[in-house]
Order: structure tokens, then sequence, then C-alpha cells
């Protein structure tokens, strides 16, 4: 949503494939402030990446966002990025759109906050969840990956408020066809793509 490409391509996909299924994924920053475009560009399914519903935490994940032009760090970025993703998925879920949030589920950081992400999401209108192991690197390259308890304890609990994705296997945005299975994105990409190195799962 930093620029305004991927919304006009759905916008045209909606003019000529009507039918077809339109699915996003977002950070959220700028979903408050750009759902009536989401809405309108007829998205039927979005996913938004909510680490943490708790500045203190996610100030821990992130150091800092850009929102306006402007840097804003620690405890105060994440304070506007969790308002405008909370704000945001409530606005679209309202619309009927399908809510799904994604975790990165950071032993150490985030991993007893994993039920209260999952309620406050809930509340706001979110109907999946889906919790993803941290891959670490880049700031969090010393932290453990969690292991299959870890993950299943987690999954356990944020079950008693939202439905929990279950078969996810580690992916990547830039990924074209099956994560782990059968993977086209050189032949797309003419083996051009590249990488800025993130914490995350991708």
């Amino acid at each position: 949503m930093a620029s305004p490409y991927a919304l006009n391509t759905f916008k045209l996909i909606k003019e000529e494939f009507p039918d077809l299924l339109k699915c996003m994924s977002t950070n959220g920053l700028l979903l408050y402030e750009k759902a009536d475009e989401v809405i309108e560009a007829g998205i039927d399914s979005l996913t938004v990446t909510v680490n943490a519903v708790t500045p203190s935490i996610q100030a821990k994940i992130c150091t800092g966002i850009y929102y306006h032009g402007k840097r804003y760090e620690g405890e105060e970025g994440a304070r506007i990025l969790i308002e405008n993703q909370l704000r945001g998925i409530k606005k679209a879920a309202d619309a009927g759109i399908t809510i799904k949030v994604n975790t990165v589920l950071i032993p150490g950081i985030n991993e007893d906050h994993i039920e209260e992400i999952a309620r406050i999401v809930s509340e706001a209108g979110a109907t999946i969840y889906n919790i993803i192991p941290l891959i670490p690197q880049h700031e969090l390259k010393e932290i453990k990956a969690p292991g299959c308890l870890e993950i299943d304890s987690a999954r356990w609990k944020a079950g008693k408020y939202i439905d929990v994705f279950r078969h996810c296997q580690r992916c990547r945005a830039d990924a074209v066809g099956i994560p782990g299975e059968k993977e086209f994105a050189d032949q797309i990409y003419f083996g051009k793509l590249s990488m800025k190195e993130t914490f995350s799962h991708g």
C-alpha cells in the first residue's frame, strides 16, 4: 500500500475478471486509511501481519516505522502501527472482507503474547489466525527458532479465540508455486529476484 500499483492492479483485475478471488497481504500500517480503496478494489481476503498488540513488545520486534515521511521509533512507532492495524482490520472486516492474521512466533519476545494477539484481532474482526515460526535473521538472528511443541502450544492458546490455520509451511511474499515443493520464482523473475535480509518468515 506504499504505492498505488497493487490496488490499481486489483481494480483492473476486478473489472476484467469479476469472479476471480482476490487476496492481498499487508503489514497494516496504512490499512485503515486505505481501507476504502481496498474495499473498492474488491479484495476478498486480506492477510495482516500482527506480531504484537502491546507497544512494548512490538518495539522489541520492529525498532521503528516510516509513516507519512517521518520515522517513529520504539513504542511510539509501535503504538501507531498497532492502532492502524486494528482499526484497519475492523473496517475491512465490517465491509465483509475475510481477515487472516499472521504472527511470527519469536521465542523470548512474543511467545507468551500469542493468546492476547489472538483475542484482540478476533475482537477486531479477524476470523483466521496463522502462527509462523521465526527464521532467525537480521536483528533477531541470535534467537533460536521455535520448535514444534512451542508452535503447537501457541496454536492451542490462540484457538480459544479464533480459528487457527495449522497447515502452513514457511513461505515468502515472492513465492510462486508451492513453497517447499514446486518453485517457479526463478522462471517468472528470470533469476533476478533479490531479497533483503529480514528477521521474519520471508
